[in-house]
C-alpha cells in the first residue's frame, strides 16, 4: 500500500482530492481483510458508489468507513481530514487550529477539533519498556510571570511549578533514541518513581540530575551529575533530554503559543510521536498516524469535560 501513496503534502492533496482513494485508503489501514458490518461482522455487503456507504446483507445495517474511527461522526470530508494528518505528522514544529483552518477552509473551532482527535490517535498507551541508559529529567512549561495580566499572575501563584508553571517529565533511551513524556502535579518521589518504574526496565541505567526526589531508586543503576558543578560527567548526562526539551518548547511558543493545562498532555504526544518517527519519512509517519485511527473516539463532549469543570 505505501507505494501507492503521494511522498509530499502537494502530492498528497491532489491524491485524496478523489473521494474514492479517500475511502479505499482507510478502509484498507481499518480492515485488513477487507470491509465487515460493524454490528455482525459479516462479510456479505454491498456497497454504494453514490454515498460512499456499505449496506450489510445479513443484518442490513447501513454504514462508512468513518466508523469505529477517530472520524465517527464527522461532517468534515476525508479528504480535509486526511490532508490534516498529513501535516500534523510531518510539520516538524507543529501546525496551529489557525493555519489548518485556513488551508482547509473549515472554522478554527472545527480544526481544533480535528487537532485533538488527530492527537488522541497518537497516543499510544503503554510502550515497550525502556532499557539500558535511560536519561531522566523534568522541565516547566507556561508563560513568564511578568507578561501576565496581574490577575491572572495572582491565581497562577498558587498553581503548579514555578508561579504556576506546568510539569512536564521526561524518559530518553539512548539506545532507540525514543523519548516518553507525561504531565505530573509534583517533581516529588512519589511521582516520579512511579513513572520511572512503569516505563524502565530494572536493572538499566539511570542518568539523572541531583533532584533529591530521584534517591531511593535501588533497582536501578542510578547516576548523577550535579549540574551546579558539571552538566557532563563522563557517559553521564541528561543533555539528551534537554535538547529535546528545546524542541517541545519551540513547537509550544512558537506555534501553539497558548495551552490549557489540562490538554497538555495531547501536545505532548503530538510531540513525541514526531520525534520518536524522526528517522521514517513523511509517508511513513502518516502511514503509522493512519494506522493508529482505529477504534478510537474522541467526542467534544469529552475533549471539553475538563475545561468546562
Amino acid at each position: 500500500m505505501a507505494e501507492e501513496f503521494p511522498s509530499g503534502l502537494l502530492a498528497a492533496i491532489e491524491h485524496f482530492s478523489n473521494k474514492e482513494v479517500c475511502v479505499a485508503t482507510v478502509a484498507a489501514a481499518k480492515w485488513l481483510k477487507g470491509p465487515e458490518c460493524p454490528r455482525c461482522e459479516g462479510k456479505r455487503l454491498s456497497y454504494i458508489t453514490t454515498r460512499q456507504t456499505w449496506t450489510c446483507l445479513e443484518c442490513r445495517k447501513q454504514f462508512s468507513v468513518k466508523v469505529g474511527t477517530i472520524f465517527e461522526d464527522s461532517p468534515i470530508p476525508l479528504n480535509k481530514w486526511l490532508c490534516a494528518m498529513w501535516m500534523i505528522g510531518n510539520c516538524k514544529n507543529g501546525v496551529s487550529s489557525y493555519e489548518i483552518a485556513r488551508d482547509l477552509q473549515v472554522t478554527q473551532k472545527t480544526a481544533w477539533f480535528m487537532l485533538h482527535r488527530l492527537r488522541y490517535a497518537l497516543h499510544h498507551g503503554t510502550i515497550n519498556k525502556m532499557s539500558g541508559t535511560v536519561e531522566a529529567d523534568e522541565t516547566f512549561i507556561g508563560g513568564k510571570a511578568r507578561n501576565m495580566h496581574a490577575g491572572r499572575r495572582a491565581k497562577m501563584i498558587h498553581g503548579r511549578g514555578p508561579m504556576g508553571k506546568e510539569i512536564v517529565f521526561g524518559l530518553l533511551d539512548r539506545e532507540t533514541g525514543k523519548v516518553h513524556t507525561c504531565h505530573v502535579s509534583k517533581r516529588r518521589k512519589g511521582n516520579l518513581h512511579e513513572v520511572i518504574r512503569e516505563v524502565v526496565e530494572p536493572g538499566s541505567e539511570l542518568n539523572t540530575d541531583a533532584l533529591k526526589s530521584y534517591d531511593g531508586l535501588a533497582e536501578y543503576t542510578h547516576k548523577v551529575v550535579d549540574h551546579a558543578e558539571a552538566y557532563v560527567d563522563g557517559t553521564v548526562h541528561t543533555n539528551r533530554m534537554e535538547n529535546y526539551w528545546s524542541l517541545l518548547k519551540r513547537t509550544i511558543k512558537g506555534t501553539y503559543v497558548s495551552i490549557e493545562p489540562f490538554h497538555l498532555f495531547r501536545y505532548l504526544d503530538e510531540q513525541s510521536f514526531r520525534y520518536n518517527e524522526r528517522k521514517d519519512d513523511d509517508q511513513g509517519r502518516f502511514l503509522k498516524v493512519l494506522r493508529a485511527i482505529v477504534g478510537k473516539r474522541l467526542t467534544w463532549d469529552v475533549l471539553t469535560a475538563q475545561e468546562a469543570g
